[in-house]
């Protein structure tokens, strides 16, 4: 991972998410991989990037793509929904949908 990507774009943030989830396919060998970058909350949200904000990346042998979700202010809720939503993307991916 670009060491200096945090620090321009911050952790959440759409070149964090790309880097990451190609470096876990890159890493495991994988087909496909999935990665999630955000603030669940309760607290760490900013005027920019407020509690809720999830980068969501998906890694394929035909490239990567990347979805920005902005969720509630409720943790546990916007973890299980950044899962679903992630789920929901390999699966449109796995069924030939276009993202």
């Amino acid at each position: 991972m670009d060491a200096g990507a945090i620090e321009k774009y911050g952790a959440v943030s759409e070149p964090v998410a790309r880097q990451m989830v190609e470096g876990i396919r890159r890493i495991t060998g994988s087909t496909y991989a999935l990665a999630t970058t955000g603030i669940a909350g309760p607290d760490g949200g900013t005027e920019e990037k407020p509690v809720g904000t999830v980068w969501m990346a998906l890694a394929t042998p035909d490239g990567t793509c990347a979805e920005k979700r902005l969720f509630g202010n409720l943790r546990e809720q916007n973890i299980q929904r950044a899962t679903a939503t992630m789920i929901d993307i390999l699966r449109r991916h796995l069924s030939g949908e276009k993202l």
